[in-house]
């Protein structure tokens, strides 16, 4: 990588880390600037406006969230087995300082048109297409029954995750944990052949 693309990513790690707690809409040149300890303009120079800031930051999110929590699930062997790893990653993601920006991003432009809301929407097909591909080889591999349907499988996967943060981060129930992995291993032991 070249020195301006090294600097780009690291000013992008620093708008996630921000996003996440300030949302993508309190994220601004000036703010990301003061917190990269970089001028307005240098940070301006890379991104051009907020908009691509924000588009730019939630691109980054997504390739570290396909780094830590998809690539080390797509290690582990095909079927169920990768489905709780990613379920496991995805938790440990969840719990991260200042939440997932995915779901703030969802949040912040469900209702509002235009290239932000589109890039959110998309991140959300692709998450749920990811997980019914994973649970598409846990009936391949036999370990779900033949007539699972995969997108159910994985909307309620999602929503187990989506619980499970609420719980967590909200709610701070200590046994948000183990309550998640009871609907999860409920929702899978229903689909065995």
């Amino acid at each position: 990588m070249r020195k301006g693309e090294l600097t780009r990513q690291a000013i992008l790690d620093v708008a996630v880390r921000m996003a996440r707690y300030s949302g993508l809409s309190g994220l601004t040149i000036g703010s990301l600037a003061a917190a990269a300890d970089m001028s307005k303009s240098g940070v301006y120079a890379h991104f051009k406006s907020k908009e691509a800031l924000q588009l730019a930051c939630m691109e980054r999110n997504t390739e570290q969230f396909t780094e830590e929590v998809f690539r080390p699930a797509l290690a582990k062997p095909r079927g169920t087995t990768r489905l709780q790893a990613l379920v496991e990653n995805w938790m440990a993601w969840y719990s991260r300082p200042g939440g997932c920006l995915f779901l703030a991003a969802a949040a912040e432009f469900d209702d509002l048109p235009g290239p932000l809301h589109d890039r959110m929407e998309s991140e959300q097909r692709l998450l749920l297409d990811s997980l019914a591909r994973i649970a598409s080889t846990a009936v391949a591999e036999g370990e779900l029954a033949e007539d699972t349907d995969v997108f159910q499988v994985a909307q309620e996967v999602f929503g187990v995750l989506l619980s499970y943060n609420w719980m967590s981060r909200i709610l701070s129930y200590p046994d948000a944990a183990d309550r998640a992995w009871a609907a999860f291993n409920r929702l899978i032991d229903s689909h065995r052949p």
